[in-house]
């Protein structure tokens, strides 16, 4: 059902943010966290939930109460400055195309008259493959939602079987076939590394992804989360621990296939055909701008300030019927800690960090990460700090070198 909450401090009742700065030049953007699943995958850490684990809260009320979580932010907003339109929004989850597309369309519609939704405004739903069709598609469009970002995960049964991935591989091109008639933007999002995977396996789900002439591909290497089903499997032996070589390989080898097929990377684990089919909700949030997340274990980020609100539904839904914001606790980072994000959101993108925004020390320190081929040198020459195929596989090192 998802980590634990950071420990911060107390958020006024009222939800307002005191500690917050708006500059209203910045972009605003929306997540809405639809947090049912049918079933929970065994890889799965998100603050998702199954019918069974709804105790005290109903799925057919949340757009409803997603709604009022909306009216809360828009009063918030009002004392900090100028009303500012969602430049994106995202629905993430959990499924959200679990939710009849009314309530998606009903929750959507909550931010376009707390806000406004600019007219060029990139309006994704992620979703299930077995829940997408002409119909559904039609409706969303007609919602305004502009991009479908489909959960493949796998073109290889068995590989999704260690998931627990329960849709049909071929409802995958289904989906995409529907959402390309709706006139929708299609992102595929795959996993990489799932125990037991083969090199031969992940070559076969890359070149599934590109057959099907996606707009933008999402790959994540496997993270096997403390406390989830796998993480219990691996212990017992079941299957074997996720190999960094082979994640390695496996990454390198669909880089290349993705760059012969038209695709460029743009951050670590994100590949698009063109600079405007890249998802600009991510980098909403790699860029630093404003966001407020709605639903029930959201986060957000405004004028400096993060917060983030109470895990589960029941507790998130009684907070908000009582007038009461559902956030559990806030935080404003330190110099130290923006400099560390920015550093090391930055520096996992092609766009880069500019050199200017490093101190004499790290500039010196930059020279040894060129010479140990985990910068580009002449791209650093001209100005900004980009890392080469080997610096997006040892992201880390880049962060630790430059910030100490």
């Amino acid at each position: 059902m998802g980590a634990a909450l950071p420990v911060g401090d107390p958020v006024p009742a009222d939800g307002s943010l005191p500690g917050a700065r708006i500059d209203s030049r910045t972009p605003f953007s929306a997540y809405i966290h639809v947090p049912f699943c049918r079933v929970r995958c065994g890889y799965c850490d998100f603050n998702t939930y199954t019918a069974t684990e709804l105790r005290g809260a109903r799925q057919g009320d949340y757009a409803q109460t997603l709604a009022g979580e909306v009216a809360l932010a828009g009063r918030v907003l009002a004392d900090l400055g100028p009303s500012r339109e969602a430049s994106t929004v995202f629905f993430g989850g959990g499924t959200p195309t679990l939710l009849p597309p009314g309530d998606l369309a009903h929750m959507l519609d909550a931010v376009r008259g707390e806000f406004g939704i600019a007219a060029d405004a990139e309006v994704t739903v992620e979703a299930n493959p077995d829940t997408v069709d002409d119909t559904v598609v039609e409706r969303l469009v007609d919602a305004g939602v502009t991009r479908l970002s489909i959960g493949m995960q796998s073109a290889v049964p068995d590989v999704l079987a260690v998931l627990d991935r329960m849709h049909d591989p071929a409802n995958v091109t289904t989906a995409v076939a529907a959402a390309r008639r709706g006139g929708l933007q299609v992102s595929v999002d795959l996993i990489y590394g799932s125990p037991g995977e083969t090199l031969d396996q992940w070559q076969r789900t890359v070149d599934a992804a590109i057959a099907l002439e996606p707009d933008h591909l999402s790959a994540y290497a496997l993270i096997v989360e403390s406390g989830t089903k796998l993480e219990r499997q691996i212990r017992r032996g079941e299957y074997p621990a996720p190999d960094d070589d082979v994640h390695a390989a496996m990454y390198e080898w669909a880089d290349a296939a993705l760059a012969a097929a038209g695709f460029a990377w743009y951050e670590v684990s994100n590949w698009a055909r063109s600079e405007m089919l890249r998802s600009r909700h991510n980098q909403a949030y790699w860029r630093g701008h404003d966001w407020w997340g709605f639903g029930p274990g959201a986060h957000s980020h405004i004028g400096g300030v993060r917060f983030w609100n109470v895990r589960h539904p029941a507790a998130y839904a009684q907070r908000l019927a009582r007038g009461l914001s559902p956030a559990a606790g806030q935080e404003i980072p330190d110099a130290a800690a923006r400099t560390l994000e920015r550093v090391l959101l930055a520096t996992r993108t092609s766009d880069g960090l500019p050199i200017a925004e490093l101190d004499a020390t790290q500039r010196r320190d930059l020279a040894g990460l060129i010479a140990d081929g985990l910068i580009d040198g002449p791209v650093a020459i001209a100005g900004r700090v980009v890392p080469t195929l080997r610096g997006r596989l040892l992201a880390d090192t880049i962060v630790r070198t430059l910030v100490a």
